[in-house]
């Protein structure tokens, strides 16, 4: 089992890439940035002003370490509402320092040193490292680049030993944008009751996916509400990502230990933000539904757009705002593509190998920015592959 010690634990290297692309700015480069997944939205401004209040008003102390009564029962309301998911707000749901917290609190506070979770590949960064650094193993289960990313059941069922404790399912997925089906998200949950598995659905990106795909969720499934924790938050849909909110929903058998462990590492996150949070459920939607308009005409053209680079090709995403383009074609690494759209075209993506080994020859592009950027970026990536192919 390959294990980490935190002295040897890597960089985030999207951070890495933002941090190298915002010095290239301060030196005098103009530069797009396609590599962070932000919305490149504010935060709307009747979310704001809650926040505002409740500073005004003294709600800026210690709150509940599982977060202030009024947002548990609010996120508790809105998954009794859509999914027909009965959660009780005082024992089964947690507020968390973004979805980042959550994964870690499920990994580290429900598996033992030996364990092993299932993950995805491609992936989101932070699964694999919050695995190693507590002596869990991570094993890896391919998404499939020609069925849209979806996974394939067999083969999560083949990785499977007497050591399998949990299963990371994310959709809509970073980095790939891909949705799992329905049906094949019944066939994972059948898996799973077989199996005895703690389900960690990642679904910050539930809200932005675009027609005909839909979303499921994965506590409705038959036999996984008992097992299941759902993961989701407040940067993506409603554009706040330095908030840092997050929550979890889960039965109090799955959540009273990750409370616990959330207790020592954070105590309770923001109060004040938690009341924008508030606001955020509980009243007008319709900005974050102009923002998720937008981000599928951004999906539509940025998808057409990197097809006819010659060297790229990809899948169309179904959720999310990222693309997932091979470059195998060019002869070029993820990682080398990636530096010289950074170094000569002044555009900054992330090499898709940090996503995990399937993520080998692409990189992703987060399309979180304005349609008039993206068409730069295009025009500067045709550009230097034209250079390229010249030389």
């Amino acid at each position: 089992m390959a294990l980490i010690s935190v002295k040897r634990l890597p960089k985030q290297q999207i951070r890495v890439m933002f941090d190298r692309a915002k010095q290239m700015e301060k030196e005098g480069r103009n530069i797009i940035h396609l590599e962070i997944g932000r919305p490149d939205f504010d935060t709307p401004e009747h979310i704001v002003e809650a926040a505002v209040e409740a500073l005004r008003a003294g709600k800026h102390h210690y709150c509940p370490n599982a977060g202030i009564p009024e947002l548990r029962q609010a996120v508790s309301q809105r998954y009794a509402e859509e999914y027909q998911l009965n959660y009780d707000p005082a024992t089964e749901v947690l507020i968390t320092n973004g979805v980042a917290e959550g994964v870690f609190l499920a990994i580290n506070a429900l598996l033992d040193p030996g364990d092993q979770v299932l993950i995805p590949d491609p992936r989101w960064v932070n699964y694999e490292p919050d695995a190693l650094i507590n002596f869990v193993e991570p094993i890896s289960y391919s998404l499939y680049e020609d069925n849209g990313y979806q996974p394939d059941p067999d083969e999560i069922a083949e990785k499977l030993t007497p050591r399998s404790r949990m299963l990371i399912l994310a959709s809509p997925s970073n980095p790939t944008g891909g949705v799992i089906s329905p049906e094949i998200m019944e066939k994972i949950a059948a898996l799973a009751v077989q199996k005895d598995l703690i389900v960690v659905s990642d679904e910050i990106y539930e809200k932005i996916i675009y027609p005909p795909a839909q979303h499921t969720c994965a506590g409705v499934l038959e036999g996984l509400h008992e097992r299941t924790i759902i993961l989701n938050g407040f940067s993506k849909y409603y554009s706040m990502t330095g908030w840092r909110l997050g929550f979890t929903l889960a039965p109090q058998k799955l959540l009273e230990p990750m409370l616990r462990y959330h207790q020592y590492m954070i105590t309770s996150t923001n109060t004040f933000a938690q009341w924008g949070a508030v606001k955020a459920l509980t009243s007008d939607q319709s900005p974050s539904i102009a923002m998720r308009d937008e981000f599928q005409k951004r999906r539509d053209f940025v998808y057409k757009a990197v097809n006819r680079i010659p060297g790229f090709c990809c899948t169309r995403p179904a959720g999310a705002f990222y693309l997932f383009p091979s470059v195998q074609q060019t002869g070029l690494s993820g990682i080398q593509m990636a530096t010289l759209l950074l170094e000569k075209a002044g555009v900054a993506t992330v090499a898709g190998e940090y996503f995990g080994y399937k993520g080998a020859g692409h990189i992703r592009i987060s399309y979180a920015n304005s349609l008039d950027n993206l068409k730069m970026a295009v025009e500067k990536i045709e550009e230097v592959m034209t250079d390229l192919s010249l030389e």
